[in-house]
């Protein structure tokens, strides 16, 4: 990747995914990052190498991408102060910021943008994220490749067609890191229960998590063939499952992910309103 990309903000996921663009290839002179101060900044100078700037419209003005990476209350604010230079500069937007829809943005930039919503989840901080992508009628062909190669720096992407989609996306993976956790405190809980030390059951059950992923990824069996390999008539594996099932596991997946993608639409509507 050869673009130049300016960072509008320098926390955990923007400077995950410039570290995981470093890694990719790409010039650390390429990237810029922005911060409203030196002292934050520099660190991620120090440790990435990157150009550092505390004002965002000089940062902007030689962009070909620009990832709007600040929190979702200050949007606005950032973005209208952006207007002018990129209605100038007219480089690719990116927006990794939860609950904000392309149109909103995009008003807020000057319009007639291309942008992207990117829906990223925090495994993207070690390299294993999975992100959700949707593109506004600006974006071309080219500027899609682009905002894959970004985002596929800290893992895998997905893109949508319907911006409504990335709803869904915030349930399946956006917010999904939590559901595994939750998994691990309970199977640690139970466990301990059992008798084991609580660091041993830990380990043992994000362990065996990684290695059902890894299987899952590999394999060209659907997870529901795999859960049945594991599966022997009248055995133990068989006995959880039974007991999983009756206990309505999967309603209370279905309700929890459909909870988690309405809040999603309610944050859109009270953010865009403000």
């Amino acid at each position: 990747m050869t673009n130049k990309i300016t960072f509008i903000g320098a926390g955990n996921m923007a400077t995950a995914i410039i570290g995981g663009l470093i890694d990719s290839g790409a010039a650390p002179t390429d990237l810029t990052a922005t911060a409203p101060s030196s002292s934050e900044l520099a660190p991620v100078k120090e440790r990435l190498g990157i150009n550092i700037h505390t004002d965002n419209n000089v940062a902007v003005s030689h962009a070909d991408v620009v990832v709007l990476a600040v929190k979702p209350q200050i949007m606005r604010v950032v973005c209208e102060e952006l207007r002018e230079t990129i209605q100038q500069q007219r480089p690719l937007v990116i927006s990794i910021a939860a609950g904000l829809d392309a149109a909103t943005i995009d008003q807020w930039l000057g319009g007639n943008n291309a942008l992207v919503r990117c829906m990223p989840n925090t495994p993207s901080l070690v390299g294993y994220g999975a992100s959700g992508l949707f593109a506004n009628s600006a974006v071309s062909d080219t500027q899609r490749d682009i905002a894959t190669q970004l985002m596929n720096a800290v893992g895998i992407v997905e893109w949508v067609e319907e911006e409504s989609l990335l709803d869904a996306v915030t349930a399946v993976s956006g917010s999904a890191p939590a559901y595994f956790f939750l998994m691990f405190e309970a199977m640690e809980e139970a466990a301990v229960t059992l008798g084991l030390p609580a660091e041993t059951a830990r380990r043992l059950a994000i362990q065996t998590a990684l290695g059902a992923a890894t299987m899952a990824q590999k394999s060209d069996k659907d997870p529901a063939t795999l859960k049945q390999n594991v599966m022997s008539p009248g055995g133990t594996t068989e006995r959880a499952i039974h007991h999983l099932e009756e206990a309505q596991l999967r309603t209370t997946i279905a309700d929890a992910m459909e909870a988690c993608a309405k809040r999603a639409q309610e944050m859109a509507r009270e953010l865009s309103s403000h």
